[in-house]
């Protein structure tokens, strides 16, 4: 019976990384919003949202997402 080939990741190392990668999308989405210009002043680039929850959200993800590449495989003798 032939071995099957090592790889470093597993599925569930790809479903982790896609994961903290949508977080990180949705935290850089949070950033999003109406920029000032010359001429007009908008406040809304202070906001909380945008300033405070966007980054922590992205950061997470980031974290998440290093997680998921230093995760170990489980090898077939650990799941039986």
């Amino acid at each position: 019976m032939a071995d099957k080939q090592k790889f470093a990741f597993d599925k569930m190392n790809f479903i982790l990384l896609a994961v903290g990668m949508i977080v990180v999308i949705i935290g850089f989405i949070l950033m999003t919003g109406p920029s000032s210009t010359q001429t007009t002043f908008e406040p809304d680039i202070f906001s909380v949202r945008r300033i405070k929850v966007a980054p922590v959200v992205c950061f997470l993800g980031f974290i998440f997402m290093i997680y998921a590449v230093l995760r170990k495989p489980k090898t077939k003798s650990e799941e039986e």
